[in-house]
């Protein structure tokens, strides 16, 4: 899966896990299985909002943007992301969304 990033200035966070063709984005997952190769589904035909392309499987892989919302004090990482490809599943590490983010303390 190769994800490319549109950044936005924005308070809420974005939290993405990939599972096989699925897309989990804050909790809600988008089953992208059926896409064929070489074919382009459109981004109206998703109903979310953190997507801003369609979507096209290429060479396998399926191709899609996303909005990267950050911090009013973000990293360069976040203002100017770099596109991923994602091969294994589990939770994508995406740049912290501000500058200031402090792990918590256990």
């Amino acid at each position: 899966m190769k994800l490319t990033f549109s950044p936005m200035r924005r308070d809420d966070r974005l939290m993405l896990c990939k599972t096989g063709d699925t897309l989990t984005i804050n909790g809600e997952a988008f089953d992208f299985s059926g896409i064929p190769e070489g074919a382009t589904l459109p981004r109206d035909a998703v109903a979310c909002e953190w997507l801003v392309s369609d979507i096209e499987r290429v060479s396998g892989d399926l191709h899609l943007t996303l909005i990267l919302p950050h911090g009013a004090d973000a990293s360069q990482g976040a203002l100017f992301p770099v596109p991923i490809t994602v091969t294994g599943d589990g939770p994508i590490d995406l740049p912290a969304h501000s500058v200031m983010e402090v792990e918590p303390v256990e």
